[in-house]
């Protein structure tokens, strides 16, 4: 079913490269962001989600809503990553973060979640989970008749070949690989955007001055973003330029042609003593035809960052 607009659930926990997410989501048209809903990850709940509130006042988008998350994995204890996001999560240098212009609903996001994928058309909501998994595995635990009801769940995490947090394990499923095993259970399309793909969307400093070049708030915050980014990348993983992962998620939303995905099981190994957290593909499967997850495998790099320049240039 082709859509004119895809309206979409960000669920994040911003985080630089969820902001990008976020931006290129408020500035692309073909988008409608019915509005976030944070979880802990990059950094506590708490943080992510004055992070988030933060991203939404820079675009001037005071008008989507924010719904705080869970605080904690379904298991696990809580697990941050300040060594790539800094102590505030979205650790940022030469550009003067806002004090939010907009506040949290009262509404907890995962009833939120359910509630509006009970109420739109079904078909027409994409969840876009670029966090941990937790928020979307209560969501559908609490209600399952969502399942039938989303369009596609479109998620940042995963990886079929090397992992980031562990030799085998991506950083958002490893914190919560119970909810992850959920949400690649259900019988619902999953396209898992791991660092197989994100890893071909580096931030190189031509990217970077293609973002200055704009002269716009948005424009310089993205500037900031990167630059933050890039440091800690290379203090912590050794990479000359920072993949900027989530992104990549929300532009298969807007047009599926930018990232080349293959139809394969997956599953989320539990526990291993070395590998909990991995995701496993099967690329045996000859036939994937009854298959309802995939995973993507590369990335059309100048298409990506044109999509989100485009963006950032008309949030202004």
């Amino acid at each position: 079913m082709w859509l004119p607009v895809r309206k979409i659930i960000i669920d994040c926990d911003p985080g630089h490269d969820d902001a990008v997410a976020i931006l290129l989501a408020l500035g692309n048209p073909d988008i409608e962001l019915l509005g976030l809903t944070t979880i802990g990850g990059n950094h506590t709940i708490d943080k992510v989600t004055h992070n988030a509130l933060q991203v939404l006042t820079i675009a001037g988008a005071t008008n989507v809503p924010v719904y705080r998350g869970a605080t904690r994995p379904l298991i696990n204890e809580v697990v941050t990553a300040e060594d790539i996001h800094g102590d505030t999560g979205m650790e940022i240098h030469g550009y003067d973060l806002p004090e939010p212009e907009v506040g949290v609903e009262d509404e907890h996001a995962v009833r939120w979640i359910v509630d509006t994928l009970m109420r739109e058309e079904p078909g027409t909501v994409t969840l876009v989970p670029t966090g941990p998994l937790t928020n979307i595995a209560l969501a559908v635990r609490m209600e399952p008749r969502i399942v039938s009801r989303v369009r596609e769940v479109v998620l940042m995490g995963g990886a079929y070949g090397t992992g980031n947090w562990t030799a085998s394990a991506e950083f958002n499923t490893w914190v919560d690989p119970e909810a992850a095993a959920i949400v690649f259970g259900e019988d619902w399309p999953v396209v898992m955007v791991g660092l197989d793909l994100t890893h071909q969307a580096l931030a190189t400093p031509e990217v970077e001055s293609r973002f200055a070049a704009l002269g716009t708030s948005a424009g310089d915050f993205c500037v900031g973003l990167i630059d933050a980014f890039r440091r800690n990348y290379k203090d912590a993983q050794g990479f000359d330029n920072p993949p900027v992962h989530d992104p990549c998620a929300v532009a298969y939303v807007i047009d599926p042609s930018v990232v080349e995905t293959v139809a394969v099981p997956l599953s989320v190994e539990l526990t291993g003593a070395l590998t909990r957290g991995r995701t496993v593909a099967d690329f045996r499967v000859l036939d994937p035809s009854d298959c309802n997850t995939s995973v993507a495998t590369r990335l059309d790099v100048e298409r990506f960052w044109d999509l989100v320049i485009d963006a950032v240039q008309r949030l202004g």
